[in-house]
């Protein structure tokens, strides 16, 4: 069983919605056949904590556009890394420092890569890794 098209949808407006609030290497993973409470997890970083928050109501306010809430949202005090869980979809926003040392596409590395449909963004196994390093 892969994502249902509504998770790879809701993934992409959350994707696009960090893209606009300038989110680095954004990334959806089908995680669908690993874990059975969700289908995908998008992850985006940013430099900052207070662009990091940015992107973060960024996605919420375009999602909230769809009338979709996170059933629950974590981390958004620190600006480290929050989590907000849409049931189908649970999106990371990390610090890039947070990105780099947790690393949560090596941990997922299996999972497919969701095309999430960003022109003109390094997206997938041609994007650039947070540690630096390209990926082929």
């Amino acid at each position: 069983m892969s994502a249902t098209e509504q998770s790879i949808s809701i993934a992409r407006t959350a994707a696009h919605a960090a893209a606009d609030k300038i989110a680095q290497d954004i990334v959806a993973l089908d995680v669908s056949e690993r874990l059975a409470i969700t289908d995908v997890f998008l992850i985006a970083s940013a430099p900052t904590e207070r662009q990091v928050n940015a992107i973060v109501d960024g996605i919420e306010e375009e999602l909230s556009k769809q009338g979709l809430k996170p059933v629950r949202r974590e981390g958004r005090s620190e600006g480290r890394w929050v989590l907000l869980d849409y049931v189908e979809v649970i999106v990371h926003v990390q610090h890039e420092e947070d990105r780099v040392f947790y690393a949560l596409e090596r941990l997922w590395k299996d999972s497919p890569v969701v095309d999430l449909q960003l022109e003109g963004a390094l997206q997938g196994a041609a994007q650039q890794s947070p540690s630096g390093d390209t990926a082929e």
